[in-house]
């Protein structure tokens, strides 16, 4: 299991950040896993998205995520229940979430993602992408914090 943890506080409201993570196409602006938004559905508090992930500057197969989101607090992301996801689910199984603390200076972001990589696969994706995911998401959060603070 490979598991990356960035915490940052970010001067906005939580449901402007999560309103920001909750529209993939605008996400991906400062997030580079994600590459392409391919289709968008979203009902009630769920979005799906497909998309093609590059996880270290490595392409995976096109993943279809479902984000879900607790108002004020949290959206939780998750891969779409099959029969999404084959591909990607023989290599691994994947979850995040951005859990939204309110301060006096703005909001807490905790940002973490989890990676299950099949038991062939985890001896060799955990080293490899460990330092790389890791310097990705601080990246994902620092260039989410500059855009919320600009527009903010």
């Amino acid at each position: 299991m490979l598991t990356v943890e960035v915490i940052e506080t970010i001067r906005c409201t939580p449901e402007e950040l999560l309103a920001f993570v909750l529209d993939p196409e605008r996400y991906a602006q400062v997030d580079r896993k994600i590459r392409r938004v391919r289709r968008v559905r979203r009902q009630d508090r769920c979005t799906e998205f497909a998309f093609r992930p590059r996880l270290a500057g490595l392409p995976g197969p096109e993943t279809v995520a479902r984000m879900r989101l607790t108002p004020g607090a949290r959206v939780d992301i998750r891969l779409a229940p099959p029969p999404a996801n084959r591909l990607s689910r023989r290599l691994c199984d994947f979850e995040a979430s951005f859990v939204c603390t309110p301060t006096g200076d703005g909001t807490r972001l905790v940002r973490t993602l989890t990676f299950h990589f099949a038991p062939w696969l985890s001896r060799f994706a955990e080293p490899l992408l460990r330092r790389r995911l890791t310097a990705e998401v601080a990246e994902e959060v620092a260039l989410a914090k500059a855009h919320l603070e600009r527009t903010a």
